[in-house]
């Protein structure tokens, strides 16, 4: 099998040849900078500086070298805007806190304050505030709430869906250019057009946006999910509206070249518990998941894809009813995320994407030896049947020991049957 036959045979539940890998095509399954570059060291290829694509995480790009080093059977397409709102182009050298010589697009502009906080701005206009803070010695950007007065009564949706808006005519070309681009090769694709997420804490206080209106303080909006339950829906349901509306445009345009979409990163699990019951979920999230899945599935052929990190058991029998094919990060060290149980109850309905390695404790701070032992258990609980692609838990985060990400990716080889 190529990779792309191998991925669509797991997302059919029937055993690949091979258990297929997945690192950097979605924000949620990527490499940190550091890593990346750690990585290209290790396999000897061209030194380079790495792209930051997504510099809300910073994120580095894995380019095709990479790809074919590390064995990835996936490939990522996204819109040229990151989360700050102005566009992967024009790159240029940024030097990294830490030291690291990367390349950064044109409008990452940032300032240090006196503690060597670093500030990015949105859209890459420094005469406004900042929308977000890399904190002295922190490897990754954490959203500033600007939240601003908020006068029960006079609160207007609109102001929520500033952020979401029908796509230009430009835009949309682009995005057919993109995907064909990332579809001449022979890996599956995973698309993320953006606009689906709903309630997305990441997205929530605006990052992108120069002033933002509404709610967007995070303990405000989890309030307003009780309190302003009708609110919350008038937002929703008009994102949605035109989330299907860009949906049908693109789908027009660019067919079945996609195979997977990156539906949302709305997380609902915490490390032992949720931040809302399952009943919660079918009220205020279901109805909108569902008119999104159930349009991708009656027009496309795509698969659906869903992160959510955390304690998430309560919520698939939901998850699976909504129309998620796809789940990911698969945080099996969370309450109730034991590998086996999740594949005997859930693995004929839902595709694991991820849970091959722990990220909070074995891949950064474990040996090799540990490392290798947790990779071969997970892919022989999860690869029975096929439904499994190999990523781990969330994104390979700064610091991780190149030698243990090499001892992940050879033990995937080795279950594989690979030199």
């Amino acid at each position: 099998m190529d990779s792309r036959q191998r991925v669509l045979t797991t997302l059919s539940h029937v055993e690949p040849d091979q258990v297929p890998i997945d690192f950097g095509s979605s924000p949620t399954t990527g490499i940190h900078a550091s890593c990346v570059a750690a990585l290209r060291e290790y396999y000897g290829l061209e030194r380079v500086p790495v792209k930051i694509h997504e510099p809300y995480q910073m994120l580095g790009l894995v380019e095709d070298d990479l790809k074919d080093a590390m064995g990835i059977d996936v490939e990522g397409v996204g819109r040229r805007e990151t989360m700050f709102g102005f566009r992967n182009e024009n790159w240029k050298p940024w030097r990294t806190p830490d030291g690291l010589e990367v390349q950064v697009p044109e409008k990452f502009l940032t300032t240090v304050d006196a503690e060597e906080n670093v500030y990015i701005y949105p859209q890459g206009d420094l005469s406004v505030p900042p929308s977000a803070k890399m904190p002295a010695g922190g490897y990754f950007f954490d959203s500033i709430i600007r939240q601003p007065p908020i006068v029960e009564g006079e609160m207007k949706p609109e102001d929520n869906l500033e952020e979401f808006f029908l796509l230009s005519e430009e835009a949309v070309e682009e995005i057919e250019w993109d995907v064909r681009k990332a579809a001449i090769g022979k890996r599956a694709l995973v698309a993320n057009f953006g606009g689906t997420g709903f309630g997305d804490i990441a997205l929530v206080p605006g990052p992108s946006l120069k002033n933002p209106r509404g709610i967007r303080d995070v303990t405000e909006w989890y309030i307003s999910t009780s309190a302003r339950r009708d609110y919350i829906h008038e937002v929703f349901d008009r994102q949605c509206k035109i989330a299907l509306q860009n949906l049908s445009r693109i789908h027009d345009r660019v067919g079945e070249l996609v195979d997977i979409i990156f539906v949302c990163g709305t997380d609902f699990g915490t490390q032992s518990s949720a931040f809302c019951s399952d009943r919660t979920f079918r009220e205020l999230w279901f109805p909108y998941y569902k008119r999104i899945n159930d349009w991708i599935h009656t027009n496309t052929g795509w698969k659906t894809f869903k992160h959510s990190c955390g304690s998430v058991e309560r919520f698939l029998h939901s998850f699976i009813e909504c129309g998620f094919d796809i789940l990911n990060p698969v945080q099996c060290s969370a309450a109730h995320m034991e590998p086996d149980s999740l594949k005997n109850r859930y693995g004929d309905r839902l595709v694991f994407w991820g849970g091959g390695v722990d990220t909070q404790k074995t891949l950064p701070f474990g040996t090799p030896h540990e490392v290798r032992e947790e990779v071969l258990s997970r892919c022989e609980v999860f690869a029975k049947g096929g439904g499994f692609v190999f990523n781990s838990i969330h994104n390979l985060q700064a610091r991780t020991p190149v030698r243990n990400i090499v001892a992940m990716i050879d033990a995937v080889n080795e279950f594989n049957g690979r030199e």
